[in-house]
């Protein structure tokens, strides 16, 4: 029985969260966040803990390696040291400075990161140099990830990490091994002297180790002896952590599809959109591009012109939206003229591919406006949308923000790009989503339902809108 993974009596509890993820969630968020929860939104956390040397990385890199996802990402208790004074780091380069005890670690900090990332927040994470002996400059952005593995020797050691685990895992090493290839890492990889390196196990690893860390085995959920090797636990570690996922791809769909509205929702959406959406008005000449671009009788060249045409009087439209103020300025014949003026700066964040067929017409009405961009794919096998890539413009909690795409059919890319911009501090009011054609039943009714303030303008509404294809005719691909 000393070779197989021990489970604690709260390990059936945590290992059966797939039962109850749905109110789990749902109890954690704000009444008004309720009707819609983004993929990232409560990821997963696993704790590792460990003697130093016992595998704890192994065992996260090999979970990592099975689930193959892009969206799962270790964090290592090492990037929460705490920044050496000159002394601290003199004594640091003669071994003498003790890293293996909770006061070396800024435990605060980390909670305080573990806490934004279980809200779906975006982070900061530091980063440590082991041959400086000091933080560094640089940091690592943590944000939209399913998966987070923590893992380090005080994984286990604060109760208020404890709390925001999902599941705790201890990797139970024979100290032997663990010395072994402790000595292997520092002299190999941080250049130190085999004498440093045994100074500094017997003074402060293993002491620190039956001191702090083995009484935290009795927090782990699962207790996986000899680390990598023990392939059975590993096995059903990576088994629980698919469940999970594909608890969350079940939840995330079925909000969306619930999105759609109730037996009201044709009254609702008029209501709602005498002020939140716009629709462009289809005079005869907007009638008239809308019949040019329908037609695929018509050439890539003249396509390209009259849906630039037409891009330019939708974000001429949705500018509307953005906040003004009266202000007086002096006329060229001395009069005093009354007018407005916007408060906020703009800028526009597309959806790609087909939000970039909006940049050439933004920037001829607004030729220095900043512009991010943001991917968002569905799985080919669940129709999930998952997010790819983030680029923003800096400090989009402070302007109004035109979110840009060709084409709106489900609003599942809509409604997960306008989550990213929230969080990341922008302000519902100040967003507003910008597209050509979307369907009236499924897309508008679906971002209205989840962020009622945000303002929605249209270039031409649809009930059934099938198969995307303005990006398709755009590109010419």
């Amino acid at each position: 029985m000393a070779n197989e993974p021990t489970l604690s009596p709260t390990s059936l509890a945590s290992l059966s969260t797939i039962n109850n993820f749905r109110d789990l969630v749902f109890n954690e968020m704000e009444p008004a966040a309720r009707r819609y929860l983004p993929p990232w939104s409560r990821p997963h956390i696993i704790g590792i803990a460990g003697s130093s040397g016992s595998g704890k990385t192994s065992v996260a890199s090999q979970i990592i390696k099975a689930l193959n996802v892009p969206w799962t990402v270790i964090l290592p208790f090492d990037n929460f040291y705490r920044p050496l004074s000159p002394a601290q780091r003199e004594r640091a380069f003669a071994n003498e400075y003790d890293f293996d005890a909770p006061e070396a670690l800024d435990l605060d900090m980390l909670v305080d990161v573990l806490t934004n990332l279980r809200q779906g927040k975006k982070v900061e994470v530091p980063t440590y140099s082991f041959s400086e002996h000091n933080r560094t400059e640089l940091t690592t952005t943590i944000y939209g990830a399913n998966v987070i593995i923590l893992e380090g020797i005080f994984t286990l050691y604060d109760p208020r990490i404890v709390e925001l685990l999902d599941l705790k895992v201890f990797v139970d090493t024979d100290l032997d091994i663990c010395m072994a290839r402790r000595l292997r890492r520092d002299i190999v990889h941080r250049g130190r002297e085999l004498s440093g390196a045994m100074k500094q196990w017997f003074s402060f690893v293993k002491p620190n180790f039956e001191t702090y860390v083995r009484p935290t085995m009795r927090q782990a959920d699962v207790v996986v002896p000899r680390g990598l090797d023990n392939v059975v636990a590993i096995d059903m570690l990576i088994k629980h952590v698919q469940r999970t996922l594909a608890a969350k791809s079940r939840l995330h769909l079925e909000q969306l599809g619930q999105l759609v509205g109730t037996k009201d929702a044709d009254a609702e959406f008029a209501a709602k959109g005498n002020n939140h959406v716009r629709v462009l008005a289809q005079t005869p000449q907007v009638q008239a591009m809308h019949t040019i671009l329908f037609n695929r009788a018509t050439t890539r060249d003249d396509f390209v012109f009259y849906f630039e045409r037409l891009m330019a009087i939708l974000i001429e439209s949705a500018l509307d939206y953005v906040p003004y103020e009266t202000k007086k300025v002096q006329t060229e014949t001395g009069l005093e003229y009354m007018g407005l003026a916007a408060t906020m700066e703009t800028c526009a964040v597309s959806i790609l591919r087909a939000g970039a067929c909006f940049e050439t017409s933004l920037r001829r009405i607004l030729p220095t406006i900043a512009i991010g961009k943001v991917l968002i794919q569905s799985n080919s096998r669940t129709g999930e949308p998952f997010l790819h890539y983030l680029k923003l413009p800096p400090r989009i909690e402070n302007k109004f923000i035109l979110l840009v795409d060709a084409q709106a059919t489900t609003g599942a890319a809509a409604i997960m790009a306008i989550r990213v911009l929230l969080d990341h501090g922008a302000l519902p009011e100040n967003i507003c989503f910008v597209t050509y054609l979307a369907d009236k039943r499924v897309a508008i009714r679906r971002i209205l339902a989840a962020y009622p303030k945000v303002k929605v303008v249209v270039g031409k509404v649809e009930d059934q809108i099938r198969r995307r294809f303005i990006d398709t005719r755009y590109f010419g691909t």
